[in-house]
């Protein structure tokens, strides 16, 4: 539309990533979840920063990890998120701004400090987040940007930030904006564990607020209780018109006009750490949606850029996704 300002506006968590590799024994030895997302205190995230010595630190968050992708397509992206007025937080700040992503949320004055994600990577590539909320979940209906949200195409929503009620509010609020102003909401489920904990939230959230739904086929599963992948993407066409379903090696299932779609992943030399990998196919999607592609190339824009991603550590791209868009003959 002619008077947007954003292809797309990101709502979620604002969080420092601490990446670090470790053996199988690690995550036994601290009793660690693997391939989960667990929720820690400060005391237990202070404890697993120390255990190890060769963590990676980057600015993360799944929202924020996808509209730092949908930037390196060349996307004009923002973002909303809490973070505190402390260290991690002009971190955070610096990094979204040097990406050319306006973040310009009033920082958390009192309260916990900016939230930090410790993930465990081990040899497989598989990765075990363990999550400090911190000045995150602090998110309330005040700390939504009418305007910024109102100048964007698509809104996406962070389910991570599910968790906390005022975030709840915020979120509802947020769509509610966006759709008075003709745009569309799009939600991530981000994890299992967050579509259990919060499924029925969920379920409301898609049928009356949410115009485009990501997934993974785990997520998915939860989401309608359900072990039969099939019925549950068919039960998924009747709550909304949109939605991709990824499927790791599998690929992506995309649900719109007339029968779902299947679309192959991008082959990868050597998975290295599959954080992100979630984020960044949204952002190769949204990228693709923002522009007028057909579904299926957004799919495949979408596998391009989780490819990239996972062929090396953090989660965010280290070559520009405009750059790989070309040398598929995408044009955008």
């Amino acid at each position: 539309m002619s008077d947007t300002e954003f292809d797309v506006v990101g709502l979620g968590n604002a969080i420092v990533d601490v990446i670090a590799p470790v053996e199988e024994t690690f995550l036994t030895e601290y009793e660690i979840r693997k391939e989960g997302m667990t929720l820690v205190d400060e005391p237990r995230a202070d404890e697993l920063t120390r255990a190890v010595s060769n963590a990676h630190q980057t600015s993360g968050g799944s929202g924020a990890n996808t509209i730092a992708g949908l930037a390196s397509f060349g996307a004009r992206a923002g973002y909303i998120g809490k973070v505190a007025d402390d260290a991690l937080g002009q971190v955070f700040r610096k990094d979204m701004n040097d990406s050319g992503i306006p973040f310009t949320t009033s920082p958390l004055l009192d309260g916990p400090a900016t939230a930090r994600s410790i993930i465990f990577v081990t040899p497989d590539g598989a990765r075990s987040m363990n999550t400090f909320l911190g000045a995150s979940v602090m998110f309330s209906p005040e700390d939504v940007q009418e305007d910024m949200v109102r100048k964007a195409s698509i809104l996406y929503l962070e389910g991570y930030l599910f968790d906390q009620e005022p975030a709840k509010a915020a979120f509802v609020h947020a769509s509610e904006i966006s759709k008075a102003a003709g745009r569309r909401v799009a939600l991530t489920l981000s994890d299992s564990f967050c579509v259990e904990r919060h499924r029925d939230s969920f379920l409301h959230l898609i049928r009356n607020h949410v115009d485009i739904l990501f997934a993974n086929e785990d997520e998915l599963l939860f989401l309608y209780e359900t072990e039969d992948f099939d019925d549950a993407v068919s039960r998924l066409r009747g709550d909304i018109a949109l939605a991709a379903v990824t499927r790791s090696e599998k690929g992506s299932v995309v649900i719109g006009d007339g029968d779902p779609v299947s679309v192959a992943a991008e082959p990868v030399d050597k998975v290295v750490d599959t954080t992100g990998a979630g984020d960044q196919y949204a952002a190769g999607f949204l990228f693709g949606l923002s522009k007028g592609l057909p579904l299926t190339m957004c799919a495949k824009l979408g596998h391009i850029a989780a490819a990239e991603v996972i062929s090396h550590y953090g989660p965010r791209p280290e070559t520009p996704y405009a750059e790989l868009a070309r040398k598929a003959a995408i044009s955008v």
